[in-house]
């Protein structure tokens, strides 16, 4: 590869009490397309935002070729030669095509004036190597959402840029748009340009990469060549988990209890968010796992249940009702109740208090005439700070002063306060202590014994294995298998995982 075109080199990123990097190194070949990959909260992000200038290194060294180098703001990468293009597209919808492609450095006239025929003629060039049929003067809101994510790529293409950063590229892509998009990355290979790939594909990694960095808590763990990297092995560095030798998935049937599901989804397809035709049920009193990396369609096959995510085909039954033009209200009255993944942006108000945050879903079963019963707020507030002990200085302390694992519980309780019959948990033990993992995982046993249906997402493999009856393991969106009985055990999950 001769001299890198990028050296990251023991480069540290704090936050407040959390260290997101840690002295993470690698090297980028001029020539290279190089892998980054992990799961969530791995670093994957972060380091890309570094790259790009986002954010500055609290230690460490960046180099572009062979030069120290360091970034106040994402103009300074570009300066440098790095061009990001973010998970986030970032298009103004109302702006032409051309317009968002030369935004902030648009072509102008001898007097300042914009020249639009240059910057419609250039743009038209740029995008037309991505190979999409695009008329460069129409709004970029214009186009589906696989033609927008092209059309943000174009500008990575001029030939100022030397090292491309790509965060997620083929997300919303159809299969003929990412074989355009790989032979686009081949081609610049080929001239020398140097290629970031950040995805959790690993289907597209085994395909493009040249090289791979395994991050985990904010560590490199690995990195190597591609080749001869067996995927289950990748797995499992991602993971943290050893597999054993000659690990092999039995073969014992699934066994259900007799009695009919509570939930049943059938079918479950989103293109563009790409299900695949998921199933799954669930029994009163049994927990059903869901497993899978990143991207594998964990969150969207909840999200659908619940009424969030738009479908394109599929059907979903609670306590034997069909939920017709489904509706985030009609999933909730029917009986479904949901913890999001990420309980800041999604769940939890930190502005209000606990009392406020547990009541707000039951506001209208507390309420007569509209008058909402302080007497029956109260009781249900108490209810639930004592059985999920809850540790507050008042019910009326603000959410946003409780540590990680206290906010996870108050979000908790004001999803069993609508009454679900069935509860679906996404990453529930995600950033909190392990006396709080304890108390979530013994309520989740306390619930199922009480004949709550409870679907429980986690990338936890040790989660998944210890407190599910079941699981179902997801891959690219679609189910690889059910794991029951025996077979529930960690090497198997890893297993599947890397197919």
């Amino acid at each position: 590869m001769g001299d890198p075109a990028l050296e990251v080199a023991g480069v540290v990123r704090d936050f407040p009490g959390t260290r997101a990097l840690d002295h993470v190194s690698f090297t980028l070949g001029r020539g290279e397309i190089h892998a980054l990959v992990g799961e969530n909260a791995a670093g994957k992000s972060t380091v890309v935002k570094v790259l790009s200038g986002v954010l500055r290194p609290d230690k460490g060294v960046l180099r572009v070729d062979g030069h120290e180098v360091r970034f106040d703001g994402p103009r300074d990468a570009e300066r440098a030669g790095i061009r990001t293009l973010h998970q986030d597209a970032g298009l103004v919808p109302q702006m032409s095509v051309a317009r968002n492609l030369f935004l902030g450095r648009e072509p102008r006239h001898r007097y300042g004036l914009i020249d639009v025929a240059r910057m419609n003629t250039e743009a038209a060039a740029l995008v037309g190597r991505l190979g999409p049929a695009v008329d460069v003067r129409r709004p970029a809101g214009s186009y589906d959402a696989g033609v927008r994510r092209l059309i943000a790529m174009a500008p990575a293409l001029a030939p100022e840029v030397r090292v491309l950063i790509l965060d997620e590229p083929t997300e919303g892509l159809e299969p003929d748009q990412i074989d355009r998009l790989f032979g686009v990355l081949e081609d610049l290979r080929s001239r020398g340009r140097s290629i970031v790939y950040v995805s959790h594909r690993l289907s597209e990694i085994e395909r493009i990469a040249d090289r791979v960095t395994v991050l985990r808590d904010g560590r490199v763990v690995h990195t190597g060549p591609v080749a001869g990297l067996d995927r289950l092995r990748l797995v499992a560095l991602m993971l943290g988990r050893p597999v054993a030798a000659g690990t092999t998935v039995l073969g014992c049937p699934v066994v259900h209890p007799a009695d009919a599901p509570v939930l049943e989804a059938t079918g479950l397809t989103s293109r563009h968010r790409r299900l695949a035709n998921v199933s799954l049920d669930i029994r009163s009193g049994e927990v059903l796992g869901l497993g899978g990396l990143v991207g594998a369609g964990r969150s969207e096959t909840a999200k659908a249940i619940a009424g969030v995510l738009p479908l394109d085909a599929g059907r979903v039954t609670v306590s034997g009702k069909d939920l017709r033009r489904r509706s985030v209200a009609k999933a909730m009255r029917a009986g479904v109740g949901m913890l999001p993944e990420n309980r800041t942006s999604e769940g939890v108000i930190g502005s209000l208090s606990v009392r406020d945050n547990i009541a707000l879903a039951a506001l209208p079963r507390l309420s007569r005439a509209g008058v909402i019963s302080a007497a029956r707020v109260d009781e249900l507030v108490d209810t639930f700070v004592r059985r999920l002990r809850i540790k507050a200085t008042s019910p009326d302390q603000p959410v946003a002063e409780l540590s990680g694992g206290t906010q996870q519980k108050v979000l908790l309780a004001r999803t069993l306060a609508t009454s679900p019959v069935v509860l679906m948990l996404d990453e529930p033990t995600r950033g909190i202590d392990v006396g709080a993992k304890s108390d979530v995982h013994e309520l989740i046993d306390d619930l199922a014994v009480d004949g709550l249906a409870v679907l429980l997402i986690s990338s936890d493999l040790a989660e998944l294995v210890h407190t599910c009856d079941r699981v179902i393991v997801l891959r690219d969106g679609a189910v690889v298998r059910e794991l029951t009985g025996p077979d529930v055990t960690e090497d198997n999950i890893i297993t599947l995982l890397a197919g």
